[in-house]
């Protein structure tokens, strides 16, 4: 494993050795797709309007995204920077996208012809892009899954079948899975899914898969909507829509729109900025981010996401060393200007923003300097260490970039910091603010600072 790749001492130290991958990549992609994209009001349209079940169906029935090029999906990902990505192979309408020997509701048995989870597969590995897919527990169909084993035992073990052998299927007729997302668990729970015992087949069908929280070990409903969830449940943390780093491997679920996964023809986008900054403010803080666009109905990617998504992978190849393999990484005080990343023994400072100042300070960094460089271009800065503080000279023109500007700090050791890095504004031992502010309090008390 060359330097590039090289994980930061702290997942060498506390991941398993066939997750290292996770906080290695960083960046995932998530597609959210099915025949609601026809509808073209996101991916819960048939539940939130009530629509009637029996005219969705035909619709779906008769959908055929003609446009569908999985490898075109896949060389617009890797150019983005993505590293994996997730597919949803059966969202809550019940749509099947491969080839099920289940139920005739699927891409092979309707009009496609054709097994979209199996393209995608493929297309994907071609690229050398992690595999991941997404499967839903709910069907909204099927009335068994929200009457539950005790007010319907025969339709509910029909309906548990159903989700175990579906889940056997993508697990074994798709070569290696790297990563599987469940959602959809409420109302029910891990001992009415049976979803300990299908978890410990998964690791027999995939030695070495990725599965994620959402198994219903927590029976709180208000857990399981919040996509909650011990640190017992799954390998890794969803939080959604927001940025809740956890003590353990974790992936920020967001939308490159302002609201929807699926395709949705009124939605706004999120700027490009913003794209980037949820992604620095992940690896800042130690967890992946997994960002999603929701393909059109003919199965063409939103040009809004891919110009978007290639101008973040265009930062990526020239600043993506702070991004990769970092294992977050907020050492010092940084919201001032942006974000900071660590890995080995380098500090990355991901500006947001500049205010041309010719210098910048940055405290509170103890360890030895050796260089100081902007990463885009490798050009060398000057600097200047005093005790715990860090001076450097600005070059011209920084953050006249592209995006975010980003300067790498090498130190003689891992970087480290002193008590007012560790422990930030509002929180921490409070002693500390004291002998800070009793420096000027000793000589004025309650009165402020008098000029002779």
């Amino acid at each position: 494993m060359d330097a590039e790749q090289k994980i930061s001492d702290k997942f060498n130290e506390n991941t398993p050795e066939q997750f290292q991958w996770f906080p290695r990549d960083r960046y995932g992609v998530f597609i959210h797709w099915g025949p609601y994209a026809v509808i073209g009001r996101g991916e819960q349209v048939l539940f939130r309007e009530h629509l009637n079940q029996e005219e969705y169906e035909r619709m779906a029935g008769n959908w055929n995204p003609s446009a569908f090029n999985a490898r075109v999906w896949a060389e617009i990902f890797q150019k983005a920077g993505f590293r994996y990505g997730c597919l949803t192979t059966r969202h809550h309408d019940g749509y099947c996208l491969w080839d099920t020997a289940t139920t005739n509701y699927s891409s092979m048995r309707q009009a496609p012809g054709r097994d979209f989870v199996g393209e995608y597969c493929s297309a994907m590995r071609e690229r050398g892009l992690k595999v991941g897919l997404y499967y839903s527990w709910c069907d909204w169909r099927v009335p068994a899954y929200y009457e539950g084993p005790r007010d319907n035992p025969k339709g509910w073990d029909d309906m548990k079948t159903y989700i175990h052998t579906q889940v056997e299927e993508l697990c074994t007729k798709y070569g290696k899975i790297d990563y599987f997302f469940f959602d959809g668990v409420w109302p029910r729970n891990a001992r009415d899914l049976g979803s300990r015992e299908l978890v410990e087949k998964m690791r027999i069908w995939q030695p070495g898969i990725m599965i994620n929280n959402r198994l219903g070990f927590d029976t709180d409903p208000a857990q399981l909507l919040g996509h909650g969830g011990g640190s017992d449940e799954g390998d890794f943390g969803t939080p959604e829509h927001l940025v809740n780093p956890e003590e353990r491997l974790w992936e920020s679920n967001q939308v490159s729109c302002w609201r929807w996964w699926g395709y949705h023809r009124g939605e706004r986008w999120k700027s490009t900025e913003e794209l980037l900054d949820i992604l620095c403010r992940c690896a800042s803080s130690g967890g992946n981010l997994i960002m999603n666009v929701g393909a059109g109905p003919d199965g063409s990617l939103p040009e809004e996401f891919i110009e978007k998504a290639l101008r973040v992978g265009r930062w990526l190849e020239l600043n993506g060393e702070a991004v990769y393999g970092n294992d977050g990484g907020s050492l010092t005080e940084a919201l001032t200007y942006g974000y900071q990343t660590i890995r080995g023994n380098k500090l990355y400072l991901i500006f947001r923003f500049w205010d041309k100042e010719k210098k910048f300070r940055l405290a509170d960094l103890t360890s030895e300097v050796a260089s100081v460089s902007e990463l885009s271009t490798g050009k060398e800065l000057s600097f200047y260490k005093k005790g715990d503080d860090l001076e450097i000279v600005m070059p011209d023109g920084f953050g006249d970039m592209d995006l975010f500007p980003v300067i790498c700090i090498t130190c003689k050791e891992r970087p480290k910091t002193n008590i007012w890095g560790s422990q930030r504004n509002w929180e921490g031992n409070p002693v500390r603010v004291a002998e800070w502010a009793r420096k000027r309090w000793e000589k004025n008390g309650f009165f402020s600072f008098q000029k002779d």
